[in-house]
């Protein structure tokens, strides 16, 4: 009579938090309305992508694997903050592009086409602000996604995604060349995936359903750039994972934006404005972004996000995510490193 009691109650709570977060179906113009009128959440959703993208957009969230990249994050050092009562003040609200504002890549939101290689454009994002900030604004590198995405064979399997902690770790090993984006002629080697319109209405190209491979891993820069490959390869110092909120938020503060893991339902496609928190659909896969600051809006926590799905989605290519309750996992496998001047 006690196991049928429990197992009631656990399908009743079950069915409850169905109701709480409702399943639309991927891209349904009910689930906005829902979210906008009927949710009493703390974000606005919108039209981002037409319903018929629903297999591209699976194909973008490229962290195959939720619970290995958790894993392969927790086998580097924890990273510790020890501070003395009233020795650090936090401030409530951070925003790099405010504290450092000679790095301009903070600004930027990068594009990762048609590829599951967000888990590269994390990396090489953070890496790119981070160099910049520890050397005081002088070292201005733009680490290439190209460069990870294909020649890192133990990160995973390029366009068919990879893991954080393991980009890192290739980082600090073996190092990370120059390129900028798509079509650009910057470093040594640029990102050779076309950008492209992620979205209903968008600036670029449609991105089409056509898979597209993992470029070949090629050590050698453009034939016009003047460094050679092997010279122009940069290596982090040390890598490490950070976990807790006001040691991310430390983290954030003293050496700047980390990457960061989450699972990404449905719903979170929508997103426009306010702080996101899973309100409604169900879980689509793993998806990998560069965790930048963190504030309060209207009385609730956030973290500030850079995703790379082009400035066309979302609120500017950006997004808030609830702080302090482990939001789909976006703390539980934060990494980041130091870059060796």
């Amino acid at each position: 009579m006690l196991l049928f009691v429990l197992a009631l109650c656990l399908v009743l709570a079950t069915s409850s938090a169905q109701l709480l977060r409702p399943d639309f179906g991927i891209l349904n113009e009910d689930e906005i309305d829902y979210i906008n009128n009927a949710a009493k959440t703390t974000w606005k959703a919108g039209r981002n992508f037409h319903p018929k993208d629903y297999l591209r957009v699976k194909k973008i969230l490229g962290v195959p694997n939720m619970a290995k990249a958790e894993y392969l994050a927790h086998q580097l050092p924890r990273q510790e903050f020890e501070r003395k009562l009233n020795s650090f003040q936090l401030p409530e609200n951070f925003d790099p592009r405010v504290q450092w504002p000679n790095c301009t890549s903070l600004k930027e939101v990068r594009d990762q086409g048609n590829c599951g290689s967000c888990w590269a454009f994390g990396a090489t994002a953070a890496m790119t602000d981070r160099i910049c900030i520890h050397s005081n604004g002088k070292v201005n590198f733009r680490f290439s996604a190209e460069d990870l995405l294909t020649c890192c064979d133990e990160c995973g399997d390029g366009c068919n995604g990879g893991y954080p902690a393991s980009a890192w770790e290739y980082y600090r090993q073996t190092g990370i060349v120059s390129g900028g984006p798509y079509n650009s002629s910057q470093g040594c080697q640029p990102y050779l995936i076309p950008a492209c319109d992620h979205h209903v209405i968008g600036k670029l190209p449609p991105c089409g359903k056509e898979e597209v491979p993992t470029p070949d891993c090629k050590k050698e820069c453009e034939a016009n750039y003047p460094v050679a490959y092997k010279q122009d390869k940069h290596v982090g110092s040390k890598t490490y994972q950070v976990s807790g909120e006001e040691n991310i938020m430390q983290e954030l503060v003293q050496n700047g934006p980390v990457e960061a893991a989450f699972t990404v339902y449905s719903d979170f496609l929508q997103y426009k404005t306010g702080v996101y928190q899973h309100t409604s659909g169900s879980a689509l896969g793993g998806h990998a972004v560069k965790l930048m600051g963190y504030g309060v809006e209207d009385g609730t926590k956030y973290w500030l996000v850079a995703n790379s799905w082009n400035p066309d989605w979302g609120d500017n290519g950006f997004f808030k995510i609830l702080r302090g309750r482990d939001e789909c996992g976006i703390e539980s496998q934060i990494v980041a490193g130091e870059p060796r001047l």
